[in-house]
């Protein structure tokens, strides 16, 4: 199927309407009032939801052709984790996962 030029770039347009509105309605309405406590304190958990959501597709499900995980990245996850909860340091914990993740897959390859 191919798509005109004019028709990508008007979905694109619509799109990016879309969620500028969104994000600013939110901000319209809500930008000057003081938000209760309890919904601070859920917001601050947001990152800690989105991070792990985002990448557990990328670390559990297998590649294209693949039956299973990929080893290496199931590694650099567990590193991750690991010294994410021993050291409880955001920056110490990703940057073991990236040495991991990269050590083995030069290792492997």
């Amino acid at each position: 199927m191919t798509v005109s030029t004019t028709a990508l770039w008007g979905v694109i347009a619509v799109l990016s309407l879309g969620t500028f509105l969104l994000r600013f309605s939110f901000l319209a309405l809500i930008g000057k009032r003081q938000l209760p406590d309890r919904v601070l304190r859920v917001l601050r958990y947001t990152p800690v939801a989105v991070i792990p959501g985002l990448m557990a597709p990328q670390i559990f499900l297998p590649s294209l052709g693949d039956t299973a995980p990929d080893p290496v990245k199931l590694a650099a996850a567990a590193a991750t984790l690991l010294v994410g909860l021993w050291s409880r340091n955001v920056i110490a914990a990703m940057a073991s996962g990236i040495a991991v993740l990269a050590l083995m897959t030069w290792i492997t390859v």
